[in-house]
């Protein structure tokens, strides 16, 4: 089956009577626009998305017929837990590792990254509470900026300066 969107929401659409098949993805398979996964069920599923930027969550339905429903479902994997003792190092925190161009989630009170060694000495010795636990990550931060243009639709910077040289 091939998937070219995201349908809806367990939490959101109702699926009534219909088989759940879970498509069990790890947290960085969330943003792939292409891949090819097999589910619980054994039913192979290819992910072409076209628009870019799409990001799988927790319970996207990503194929639905009359009998059954394909649902995303992200695995558990090891992750650094930070809790900041106030808004101030809640920040610091954030900074320092979106800093690193390292993945970061926030969930409830705490700030989640992928589990590495190195990372947790340094957040120890920085002095910041830190616990390694085992939990799926699902509240990505959108740190990157999505691109955009000003002025003249369509154009981009290169074109502009492109014709400010052509320019007798």
């Amino acid at each position: 089956m091939i998937c070219k969107e995201v349908i809806g929401n367990v939490k959101t659409r109702p699926i009534g009577t219909k088989t759940k098949d879970a498509l069990n993805l790890q947290w960085f398979e969330t943003t792939k626009r292409i891949m090819r996964k097999r589910s619980e069920g054994n039913q192979e599923v290819v992910i072409k998305f076209l628009k870019e930027g799409t990001r799988l969550k927790e319970g996207d339905i990503v194929y639905e017929d009359a009998d059954k429903v394909v649902v995303v479902n992200i695995l558990p994997c090891d992750a650094i837990q930070v809790t900041p003792r106030s808004i101030y190092e809640m920040g610091t925190v954030c900074y320092e590792i979106g800093n690193k161009h390292l993945p970061l989630f926030i969930q409830g009170d705490h700030v989640l990254i992928p589990y590495e060694k190195p990372l947790e000495r340094l957040l120890i010795a920085t002095g910041y509470e830190v616990t390694k636990t085992n939990c799926k990550l699902l509240n990505m931060l959108k740190a990157n900026v999505e691109p955009h243009q000003h002025g003249k639709s369509g154009s981009s910077l290169f074109s502009k300066i492109l014709e400010l040289t052509t320019k007798e």
